[in-house]
């Protein structure tokens, strides 16, 4: 998880700083923004100081119908000493409260010239992104007919190979070697390469290869959400393989559980066609269409003729 503060926000969004500036090293905890209509009201009872705190023009045109020595009440206590900044929409005017609160208290009052909604939205898009769990892979990361494939595996197993010959076929690359993931909401993981190696791939006997120079901009992108992950595990001829494809293993990634398929490696087997046909059989399951769970009930109705 990547730590945000203030002043990351001010210049994402090239934001106004108003007042309060000592603050803008305040540490934002939480992707949540509020928007204090009750609070301006006078209920601060569960008042979720950690937040972004978003003023638009409902909460300051009530604002402005409050005595002087309420404002200034009011504005003492949305300044507390965990908001990480309080912004203004619609470029309006900071109240004369805010302003000296913010001071006292050294909490940053940003203004923005968007509206309320569109601002919150951008904001919380921007704080899900930065703020999202992650962790790191190593392995493949391939968009293969919309299907993002995390494909996994010991060094030397062949995935940098497999990747290549992938490219050539028209998939696109995301990740060699290194794949950072994060977690953007409920079972959703993306994937993307560091940028120190983005775009790169790396090939035992020729070296480091730039895929986007050689192959062009569509055989790359930055991020893709990872759907399927593929074990590649060389040959054991003593283990049994699953050869119907009713078993469905999983793999867990921070919070989330991805369906996963584990493929033995041997000289003679066409990896990439093999992947290319795991991820459309995957979204065939998706669509309803499971071909293993057809042959089955195939089987067992003629195990059930015979029978009778």
């Amino acid at each position: 998880m990547d730590q945000v503060c203030t002043k990351d926000v001010i210049k994402r969004f090239d934001l106004k700083l108003i007042s309060g500036h000592e603050g803008i090293g305040r540490h934002i905890l939480t992707s949540d923004i509020s928007r204090p209509g009750l609070e301006m009201a006078g209920y601060f009872t569960h008042y979720p100081a950690q937040r972004v705190q978003l003023l638009g023009k409902t909460e300051l045109s009530f604002f402005d119908m409050l005595p002087r020595d309420v404002q200034f009440d009011r504005m003492n206590k949305l300044c507390s000493q965990d908001t990480p900044a309080i912004i203004i929409s619609h470029d309006m005017e900071v109240p004369e409260a805010l302003f000296v609160a913010s001071n006292e208290h050294h909490v940053p009052v940003l203004s923005t010239k968007m509206a309320t909604t569109r601002f919150s939205s951008m904001l919380t898009n921007y704080l899900e992104s930065q703020l999202a769990p992650t962790t790191a892979v190593h392995g493949v990361l391939a968009d293969i007919y919309g299907i993002g494939v995390l494909i996994t595996g010991k060094s030397g197993v062949g995935k940098s190979e497999t990747a290549l010959e992938l490219v050539k076929k028209g998939h696109r690359l995301v990740a060699d070697d290194c794949v950072e993931i994060r977690q953007e909401g409920e079972n959703t993981l993306i994937g993307n390469a560091p940028a120190l190696i983005q775009h790169l791939l790396e090939i035992r006997g020729i070296g480091i290869i730039d895929i986007m120079t050689l192959f062009g901009a569509s055989a790359v992108r930055s991020h893709k959400r990872i759907s399927l992950v593929i074990d590649l595990e060389v040959w054991d001829s003593d283990k049994t393989y699953d050869r119907l494809g009713l078993e469905e293993e999983t793999m867990k990634i921070i919070d989330t559980e991805l369906t996963k398929l584990t493929i033995p490696v041997k000289p003679g087997r066409n990896l990439s066609v093999i992947i290319e046909v795991a991820a459309m059989n995957y979204r065939l399951k998706k669509l309803g269409v499971n071909a293993a769970e057809e042959f089955s009930r195939r089987l067992d109705s003629v195990i059930e003729s015979k029978g009778n």
